[in-house]
């Protein structure tokens, strides 16, 4: 029996989210990526099957999905091996050096878990990324306060009845804690099934 698991949601973003990230990696030279909390693997899998040149590197706090990850990323030898990261400890935890990579990606944790994990992802990136590194978020967003479309507007509610932890981030808050940790947001992405996909990059000295 296969280990693979499958996320009907993350096939369905998989390809847009392609689309932006083609936007930002490049093609032509090589280059590393750390996905923070990749889930299933179908995400890491995907984009590196179209980024050759780029070496992956798969992360999940959630140590039953590894075996799915592996599944996944077994044919690509541009994929590492997953590691456990635990985004609320520092990095140096996660045995990653300073300035190691120059892309990392996390789709779909910030609304689904504790605002300290996205204090942690914020604060450990600026330490992670090289100068100049980019962070990319995937999600849907509240902006200025306000969460939109209705069905954004219930499923906020739907997360909070979960756990009183979990909602909706607003981008303007999430601008605060970017610039507090050496970082700044470039890019809003309009995404389908009204997320949105935030380009943030590390702010040189």
């Amino acid at each position: 029996m296969s280990q693979k698991l499958i996320y009907p949601a993350t096939e369905r973003n998989k390809q847009p989210i392609l689309d932006i990230l083609k936007l930002y990696l490049p093609s032509d030279r090589e280059t590393n990526l750390l996905e923070i909390s990749s889930g299933s693997g179908q995400h890491v899998s995907f984009f590196a099957e179209h980024f050759p040149n780029i070496i992956f590197q798969p992360s999940e706090y959630d140590s039953t999905l590894f075996k799915s990850i592996e599944a996944y990323i077994k044919p690509f030898a541009n994929i590492l091996q997953p590691i456990h990261i635990d985004v609320t400890t520092d990095y140096k935890n996660w045995q990653l050096r300073s300035e190691q990579y120059e892309f990392i990606l996390n789709v779909n944790m910030i609304h689904i878990t504790p605002y300290k994990c996205t204090q942690g992802l914020f604060n450990n990136a600026q330490h992670v990324l090289k100068p100049n590194g980019m962070l990319i978020t995937y999600g849907p967003y509240a902006n200025n306060g306000i969460i939109e479309p209705e069905s954004n507007v219930r499923f906020n509610q739907s997360l909070r009845h979960s756990d009183p932890e979990w909602g909706l981030r607003d981008i303007q808050d999430l601008k605060i804690l970017a610039m507090e940790c050496g970082l700044e947001l470039l890019q809003i992405h309009n995404m389908p099934s009204n997320n949105k996909m935030l380009i943030w990059r590390k702010i040189s000295e």
